[in-house]
């Protein structure tokens, strides 16, 4: 049976405290993959919160590059990388904050040409997409692979996240069936206040937690929602 470093110990023993982990958990986070797709405002904190917690190997796939208007937001980032390659950035950042983790980045679109291929690498999938496409894409592959797609979405002050488990259960096409009109839709606003999607994202990243650890109320079969304006949320039944 595998253990933990003392090294590893030290640096996740006020995780490990928690009943809900321990080491067992802790070896759980260990031999866990996670691909983020979009390494932007949601994929920054669910990046780094997933690399502190010690998930042993992320993915990231981004074919963008950094510029200034990203950083208000996307705390992954420097000014200084202006200009870069948005997933070798966040390689180098993460592997700052925990050398023991393996990044995987892969600076390309998410396509129905590469996506069985990369998504199969993986346990589970995180949303840190901005359009309707590359979600359903992301959906259509985790039914078909048997993956877990953990949800997420943001606009202006408002967020929702939810778990779509592979081939079990509610999917986006269920909570979102008309693809056409949905792709359509040309109206979306980027306007956005940068704690949305830290905020949306540190859920996704519980979410993503939750189901590695095996302990709490997944978001599965529901829809939560938040409104930054009020603090108000609610969580829909699907």
């Amino acid at each position: 049976m595998e253990l933990l470093s003392a090294e590893e110990k030290e640096r996740y023993s006020r995780q490990i405290m928690l009943e809900e982990i321990g080491e067992e958990g802790q070896l759980k986070l260990k031999a866990a993959k996670v691909l983020i797709v979009g390494v932007g405002g949601l994929g920054s904190p669910v990046a780094l919160y997933l690399a502190g917690a010690g998930v042993g190997t992320l993915g990231l796939v981004d074919d963008d590059v950094v510029s200034r208007s990203n950083l208000q937001r996307q705390v992954l980032y420097s000014e200084a990388e202006t200009g870069e390659m948005k997933v070798f950035c966040a390689r180098k950042r993460l592997l700052s904050l925990n050398q023991t983790i393996q990044v995987d980045a892969y600076p390309v679109r998410l396509t129905a040409d590469n996506a069985d291929k990369i998504i199969g690498n993986y346990d589970i999938v995180v949303d840190g997409c901005d359009n309707f496409t590359t979600r359903y894409l992301m959906d259509d592959t985790c039914v078909r692979l048997g993956k877990v797609y953990v949800y997420g979405a943001i606009r202006e002050f408002d967020g929702q996240v939810s778990v779509f488990n592979g081939r079990e259960g509610f999917s986006y096409r269920d909570l979102f069936p008309e693809e056409k009109e949905m792709r359509d839709v040309t109206h979306l606003s980027k306007a956005v206040l940068g704690i949305t999607p830290g905020l949306v994202g540190a859920v996704e990243a519980n979410e993503t937690l939750k189901l590695i650890l095996g302990y709490g109320d997944v978001l599965s079969g529901k829809l939560w929602h938040i409104d930054l304006k009020t603090l108000e949320t609610h969580t829909i039944f699907l």
